[in-house]
């Protein structure tokens, strides 16, 4: 009791942050030999898939929560057995946040260059967002928001941009500058599908607002 009341009290806008931006994921591991499941809790702001070339923010999610086979120098050890076993591993979503927040790996390190290099891979990610990752297996519906886009060739330079939805329309910042784009521009911030390319405009962080009946993203 003396702990909770010498803690002090959060401000309002953290708050408004956790309630807007806090997600739980569950970490679910099922021992092969006993199938004792184990499940371990935590809190999240973000979801940080590894991205391909040629790909979508969909596959990379579901990529994202694909089981995982424990083996060989990976074991689990599980407590009932009370020994290292091969088991399977997954994660899900237990409570989906209001705002998912999306953030691309795109940088990537490359132990022969000894640095950070930026991957310019396509990845296309939809304006209407269904997440299939939930633990009730019913898809929650997402509407985009907002991207921030990185502009440059590295992890150590380069300049940020933003794209938001206000309004239904949508605005393109860039510093002090802002102007009104048509939606279809939005797709050409997914990157390239060419290991080359002069076109170093990415998207690099997805935020995607839940959709609840009767209301409308973005106003």
């Amino acid at each position: 009791m003396i702990t909770l009341l010498t803690d002090p009290i959060p401000s309002k806008p953290s708050f408004c942050v956790i309630c807007t931006f806090q997600g739980t994921l569950t970490n679910e591991t099922r021992c092969l030999c006993c199938e004792t499941i184990t499940a371990r809790y935590e809190t999240f702001f973000d979801l940080s898939p590894d991205i391909e070339q040629n790909s979508s923010i969909t596959s990379c999610l579901k990529k994202f929560s694909s089981t995982e086979t424990l083996n060989a120098e990976d074991k689990f050890f599980c407590d009932k057995c009370c020994s290292l076993q091969e088991a399977q591993k997954r994660m899900k979503i237990k409570k989906v946040p209001q705002v998912l927040v999306i953030h691309l790996k795109r940088f990537k390190y490359i132990e022969q260059l000894g640095r950070y290099k930026k991957l310019s891979y396509r990845v296309v990610f939809p304006l209407e967002l269904k997440l299939s990752n939930t633990v009730e297996e019913v898809d929650t519906e997402y509407s985009l928001i907002g991207v921030v886009v990185h502009v440059g060739t590295g992890p150590n330079h380069g300049h940020y941009v933003s794209l938001v939805k206000s309004h239904n329309h949508w605005l393109f910042f860039d510093d002090d500058s802002v102007e009104m784009i048509d939606e279809s521009a939005v797709q050409t911030f997914f990157g390239s599908a060419l290991d080359y390319s002069s076109n170093t405009d990415h998207d690099y962080i997805l935020f995607y607002e839940r959709v609840c009946s009767g209301s409308a993203p973005g106003q």
